[in-house]
């Protein structure tokens, strides 16, 4: 009698496979000095990257205004907008995360890229802005969606002295959301990626 060999699993059938094969998240470096790099994200509820259409597109209306500035990244997850901020030339950025593994990991991105000019901090957004304030040129404000937490945010930056004269404040929110900003911030750009919204404010003197 001869024995059958079992079917060899076809070609679109292993293709299958290997795609609910999950693979590790990277985050890519789209300009300046570590332009194509690739960095390991972590796998970790709720973590949001920006992507990076709207990345670029913020670097874009950013310019040449990041060399040489003092940034603020909050609700920094994967540092991709810090990131990509000390590529294309700010001086330091401080990045404040309040999870331990996403911070640790962050920490070795940027260990992984030499930078030494920048820190991260192991702390609430919230919390961290009860500090002693420092005036940044530019900050990122990306906080998690559908939890009330931009408009404070907002105005203890106005408040309480963390920014320039004529600082640049990013702020990423759900689409859902109108955001109560200080009557003193001015919209300067404005897009929107899938359920999210990218505003770009300049400030103004009051």
């Amino acid at each position: 009698m001869t024995r059958q060999r079992p079917p060899r699993p076809s070609a679109s059938r292993r293709t299958t496979a290997q795609r609910v094969t999950k693979q590790p998240g990277k985050l890519r470096i789209i300009g300046g000095e570590f332009r194509r790099r690739q960095l390991p994200v972590l796998d970790s509820p709720g973590l949001r990257p920006t992507p990076d259409r709207v990345r670029e597109t913020l670097f874009n209306w950013l310019g040449q205004q990041l060399y040489g500035q003092q940034v603020l990244d909050l609700f920094a997850g994967t540092g991709a907008l810090g990131i990509e901020a000390l590529s294309r030339g700010a001086a330091r950025v401080d990045f404040v995360e309040r999870d331990r593994r996403v911070a640790a990991q962050l920490s070795a991105n940027l260990a992984t890229l030499n930078i030494t000019s920048s820190e991260v901090h192991i702390n609430d957004v919230q919390a961290y802005l009860t500090r002693p304030a420092t005036a940044y040129a530019l900050i990122f404000l990306d906080p998690p969606f559908h939890q009330q937490l931009a408009a404070p945010c907002c105005a203890t930056l106005e408040n309480d002295g963390w920014l320039t004269e004529e600082a640049m404040i990013y702020l990423e929110t759900e689409t859902t959301l109108v955001p109560d900003v200080p009557a003193n911030w001015l919209l300067h750009r404005e897009t929107q990626a899938g359920e999210s919204t990218a505003r770009l404010y300049q400030r103004r003197q009051p």
